[in-house]
């Protein structure tokens, strides 16, 4: 199986520097010293020229030295993307070109001519069909997006054709939710596991794409490098860049992808809100940020043209405030900083006034918007509608397993995959494996009180992975007798459920 992995750094403009130090040293140069050492390991890397910038500022100087030694020695396949990480699909289409032309700009200018991408990542996978014609326009030769912009659902990838879009001659790539979430979530922690877990999938599938955050590896999983530079450096997979795939496969197929992210799912995408974590129409702090947002785009392009202005601060400003992250971490579901909130605010609110010509009306107007803003978050904080709302995002359930199993006449269905449940939970603990130990125990916890949640994996699916067709079986026959034992013939005369 041909595998090409993918991965994405990011840290937005003016982190923290604890936080900045912190990744760094945890994520960035760890990553960058394995791959140093082995010289085998190719990753396809996406790093928003934000970031790129603040290793410069910071004087970082071994992180570019490094990324440009990788790249040059055939480890490293950039990728372009948005400088700031804007949402794309919601900006308009001359700003959706700046960002990216901004991008490519500031990266060849810290890494040289190792940064030369032919593919593009658009910042949280977010698709629309606007960008198509400017991607092309650009130069760029593909891009990368989740599996369920496909078609508006998951798992219906054919892995021996590659995917071209229509009326276009952009290629399209598309990163596969299991094997990316598996590896994020710390429940394999050795390549064997890996394979052991792909199954039939190891010996069918003629490639696959993951895609993660980068700061996953060391940062926000401690540890977890481990297993990536493992992975990556095992033979039981023939490693390749995203560019390389059409070497290897000639069937083409032509699609039109659907409005996406890699956060969406397929109710999302069936009720047209695949943006909900950052434009939720319930959620008046993002009808206010985007009103403040249109407000400072539509004030800088009307004085911007006048020429005798001095617009280079302001342009700068506007820039950098177009960032995506105050809308993200203002969702509550379960996503939430007042910090980078009022922050976001701030940017565009700063942004206006620093227009030449700006009129009073129009510096109140987004006074007044920052003003709701920070109002309304703090009465959130407050009142404890976030942590009420954080409690109902990840409670929110599907049809909960167990009523699809005991309230649907098959309670030694439910028993069976808890059993089966327990056991991995208590094995996992034997092997020190902590995380998966974790994961099982909460997931038993969900099952029986009915809080299995729209989870990346669900823990019933994972279950199936971990385990052998005919040994699922064989339990939930030996459950099933049990019950055929114990059911009389008029139900209301014993509690068996």
């Amino acid at each position: 199986m041909k595998w090409a992995n993918f991965l994405h750094i990011y840290q937005p403009t003016r982190q923290v520097v604890e936080i900045f130090d912190r990744v760094v040293n945890e994520s960035y140069r760890p990553l960058i010293n394995e791959l140093r050492k082995n010289k085998k390991i190719k990753i396809n890397l996406n790093i928003n020229g934000a970031l790129t910038e603040q290793f410069a500022q910071r004087e970082y100087n071994d992180i570019l030295d490094g990324l440009r030694f990788l790249a040059e020695r055939g480890q490293i396949e950039f990728t372009g993307s948005a400088k700031y990480h804007a949402l794309l699909p919601l900006l308009p289409l001359e700003e959706i070109e700046r960002q990216i032309t901004l991008n490519y700009e500031t990266n060849r200018a810290l890494l040289g001519a190792s940064y030369n991408p032919k593919g593009f990542f658009p910042p949280e996978m977010a698709y629309a069909p606007a960008l198509a014609p400017i991607l092309e326009k650009l130069g760029y030769e593909w891009l990368i997006i989740d599996e369920i912009g496909l078609n508006g659902r998951v798992n219906q990838l054919d892995s021996h054709a590659l995917y071209k879009m229509k009326n276009s001659n952009l290629k399209i790539f598309f990163r596969e939710r299991n094997p990316s979430n598996v590896i994020m979530s710390a429940l394999i922690r050795e390549k064997k596991d890996f394979v052991y877990w792909l199954k039939e999938d190891f010996q069918k599938k003629g490639y696959m794409i993951t895609g993660m955050d980068g700061e996953t590896f060391g940062h926000h999983r401690p540890g977890l490098l481990k297993l990536l530079i493992g992975l990556s450096k095992t033979r039981e997979f023939d490693h390749v860049f995203i560019s390389e795939l059409p070497k290897y496969f000639s069937q083409i197929i032509e699609v039109g992808p659907v409005v996406s992210t890699w956060a969406s799912t397929e109710r999302d995408i069936e009720t047209d809100s695949q943006f909900l974590s950052w434009r939720d129409p319930e959620n008046p702090v993002h009808t206010w940020q985007w009103e403040l947002q249109n407000l400072a785009l539509t004030t800088f392009q009307n004085h911007a043209q006048n020429k005798k202005l001095n617009i280079a601060i302001a342009r700068q400003k506007l820039d950098e405030a177009l960032a995506s992250d105050h809308f993200f971490w203002a969702s509550g579901k379960p996503w939430w900083s007042l910090e980078v909130v009022e922050s976001g605010a701030w940017n565009l609110l700063d942004t206006i006034k620093s227009i030449p010509g700006v009129e009073v009306a129009e510096i109140n107007l987004a006074q007044d918007y920052y003003n709701k803003i920070v109002a309304k978050i703090f009465d959130m904080q407050r009142s404890g509608y976030i942590r009420e709302l954080a409690r109902k995002y990840k409670e929110h359930a599907r049809i909960p397993f167990k009523d699809r199993t005991v309230g649907g006449g098959e309670p030694w269905v439910y028993d069976a995959f808890m059993s089966l449940l327990r056991r991995e939970m208590r094995a996992a603990g034997k092997k020190e494996n902590f995380e998966e130990a974790i994961l099982w125990r909460d997931a038993i916890w969900k099952l029986e009180t009915k809080n299995d949640v729209y989870d990346a994996i669900h823990a019933i699916d994972l279950l199936r992975k971990k385990i052998t067709e005919p040994e699922l079986l064989d339990t939930i026959e030996k459950y099933r007798l049990q019950y055929e034992k114990l059911k009389p013939g008029q139900p209301e005369h014993r509690d068996i459920g």
